[in-house]
């Protein structure tokens, strides 16, 4: 049985005018049906181009990226994603920016069952009383609830999220981990996160794979073991801090401020 999201041999570089930029060097990933992974690692190493890879909206130079066993080689339809800028159009309500991709992803569904299944996601993440109003009128983590409906509106097999909560506040944040928990019970997908946080990635994800420094390879691999349901006590557990100390000496590595040699104090 294959994995859900397998990626072998990844191998991708830019063009520049300088010549090639390598960003990927043989990067491996596997990632099973319901899984959910974190994927960490130093600013500028391939994280958002790896999201793109998945998405199908851009081809490897060398190596494969597979879902469900079959080479990407275009964008995917069951595929949703969610970025650090929630951008939404100004013109429509909360509750038509959330049933965006039902008009363009084809579905048959009738106008009034989209709009059930937006209103549906939109009391899930509690912005009930919030779809008539317009994106301006909503604070930055309400309309970053809305712009995880919306990649969630289509019932996407696979989910990225593109460091979705790195510009709110700590509070908005932490706040937001748990309606990830609550919004994954309810509507399950296959998860890819991109982030730099470490709290957010052991709270959120099965499993974290360290990158390297550019170009990325797959450095480590950290498993998160599985104590049930997740609130934010599970933080400050000796457990948590001892994978936190080790996710950071791995990120030092990866930075080239610390050896593989050496041991995390």
């Amino acid at each position: 049985m294959y994995p859900m999201i397998k990626i072998e041999g990844v191998r991708h570089a830019y063009k520049t005018p300088s010549g090639p930029l390598p960003v990927l060097d043989g990067l491996e990933l596997s990632l099973n049906e319901g899984g959910f992974v974190a994927v960490v690692g130093p600013s500028g190493c391939g994280k958002s181009t790896l999201t793109k890879l998945v998405s199908g909206l851009m081809k490897p130079d060398e190596g494969k990226v597979m879902l469900h066993g079959e080479v990407v080689t275009g964008p995917r339809n069951t595929v949703g994603m969610a970025f650090q800028n929630p951008v939404m159009l100004e013109w429509r309500t909360i509750l038509q920016n959330v049933m965006l991709p039902l008009e363009i992803v084809p579905n048959k569904l009738t106008k009034a069952e989209r709009e059930d299944r937006a209103r549906h996601l939109l009391a899930l993440v509690g912005l009930t009383g919030f779809e008539d109003k317009r994106p301006s009128e909503l604070s930055g983590g309400m309309r970053q609830r809305a712009s995880l409906c919306r990649a969630l509106v289509h019932k996407p097999e696979v989910l990225i999220l593109d460091e979705p909560f790195g510009a709110l506040d700590a509070f908005t944040r932490e706040d937001l981990w748990q309606t990830m928990h609550k919004v994954k019970e309810n509507e399950p997908f296959t998860g890819i996160l991109i982030t730099h946080d470490l709290r957010e990635a052991i709270f959120l994800a099965d499993q974290v794979i360290v990158l390297s420094g550019r170009p990325a390879r797959t450095q480590y691999v950290l498993d998160v073991p599985d104590t049930g349901p997740r609130d934010l006590d599970h933080l400050y557990t000796p457990e948590a801090a001892e994978m936190l100390a080790v996710l950071r000496h791995q990120i030092e590595i990866a930075q080239g401020r610390a050896s593989a040699e050496e041991v995390a104090e």
